[in-house]
């Protein structure tokens, strides 16, 4: 398959999609019910409380490095977060936030001061190249407030369609401290970009206004840096009904195609696209597994895991079932807000060799989740909302063709 058809085609996706030369399986579950074949039992999450995020210390910073600076990139005005649907406790909202670069230059981590830490749950913040302001500030105007309401990605068109070189550049959550890249990397930042920072609100405990800042450390683009780059690892989610919760309406798998294709448009094509892309039957279940060939030798140096709400656990292995096969990541029970990338030894890849995602989502969650309350259960597939789901890993890595 061409690199040109896998963008062309990621271009429909809304987190991600293409997976050149890629196959899928399904483990791990019963083909007649989609239960999963060990009986997992369901603990208690923990319940969010802003005051306990609130009391959280601020996250330490880390001295800079020789020609390392800081600059400090706050929303243009006040926001007051509130739900998108009534009765719900939780707001994901993206806010264009302006580095005015004069020239290219290196990122070379970050951190997040949250102007109001009892509503602030987590951040996220995205790369916007300069090609795409336009849309993005259009997008800004036509949503009221300060903002635009997000979930997953910026919601941009165009978002994440490069699969080998993703926008995503760091996660944050309460009493993290400032991040930094290995001494000798750096994200290129070009003149005229811009930076998606998405913050998801937190209502349990009511609304209050908000102005947060993230503060970017840089270096100058004439700085002898090796590239740094995030590859995404996409699945498919097919996650059934439980049998006694399986009469609604959206337990049916082609009526809840079609209420995805309805919400999200174009990209509710996601889910088949990574069938068309993985190949292998559709077989319902807790746990799917998808393998990807990467196209290029790349020496992964962080990794990280994205799903939603019902997500349990997800793990990333290299060229699984051989002698070189490693483990890079493995979360047994799944933080939706622990989404930061985790620094690993360096694992060298090879063109051709094989990366493999695993994840595993639970219906029980949303018994026990306030965002599910009021919902009837449903057969969920691959979407953007909070009650949709995703399996995706990312890959910090640097490309063999651009190391010194």
């Amino acid at each position: 398959m061409s690199r040109r058809l896998v963008r062309v085609l990621g271009v429909l996706v809304t987190l991600v999609l293409a997976l050149a030369f890629a196959g899928c399986v399904q483990e791990g579950q019963d083909r007649r019910t989609g239960s999963p074949s060990e009986v997992l039992k369901p603990p208690e999450p923990p319940e969010v409380v802003a005051s306990q995020l609130a009391d959280l210390p601020a996250g330490k910073k880390l001295p800079l490095r020789p020609g390392e600076h800081r600059m400090t990139l706050t929303m243009p005005e006040e926001y007051t977060p509130s739900p998108p649907t009534p009765g719900g406790t939780d707001d994901y909202r993206c806010f264009l936030l302006d580095p005015k670069l004069k020239d290219d230059v290196w990122l070379t981590g970050s951190n997040v001061l949250p102007g109001n830490p009892l509503v602030v749950h987590h951040v996220i913040l995205f790369r916007l190249p300069p090609e795409k302001t336009a849309a993005a500030e259009a997008k800004d105007a036509a949503d009221d407030g300060e903002g635009w309401q997000c979930f997953g990605g910026t919601g941009i068109e165009g978002d994440f369609d490069d699969i080998d070189d993703a926008d995503w550049l760091a996660a944050w959550a309460p009493g993290g401290d400032e991040t930094k890249v290995s001494d000798g990397y750096g994200v290129r930042l070009a003149q005229g970009s811009r930076i998606v920072m998405q913050v998801h609100y937190n209502l349990l405990q009511g609304a209050a206004p908000d102005v947060s800042s993230t503060q970017l450390r840089w270096m100058p683009a004439h700085r002898d840096l090796t590239p740094l780059h995030t590859v995404l690892l996409p699945a498919p989610v097919e996650l059934p009904c439980r049998s006694g919760h399986d009469d609604g309406p959206l337990c049916d798998r082609d009526a809840a195609v079609h209420d995805v294709l309805q919400r999200f448009g174009g990209a509710g094509n996601t889910n088949a696209l990574l069938h068309l892309l993985c190949g292998g039957d559709i077989v319902p279940g807790n746990t799917q597994t998808c393998d990807r060939r990467v196209p290029q030798g790349m020496s992964v140096l962080g990794v990280a895991g994205h799903m939603h709400l019902l997500g349990r656990k997800i793990r990333i292995e290299t060229n699984p079932g051989t002698p070189e096969a490693r483990t890079i990541l493995d979360i047994p029970v799944w933080d939706f807000d622990n989404q930061g990338t985790k620094p690993i030894k360096p694992v060298h890849l090879d063109a051709g060799d094989v990366v493999r995602i695993t994840c595993t989502h639970q219906q029980w969650l949303r018994d026990r989740l306030p965002a599910f309350q009021g919902q009837d259960e449903r057969y969920v597939i691959w979407g953007e909302g909070s009650t949709d789901e995703m399996c995706l890993g990312l890959l910090q890595v640097a490309f063999d063709s651009e190391s010194s």
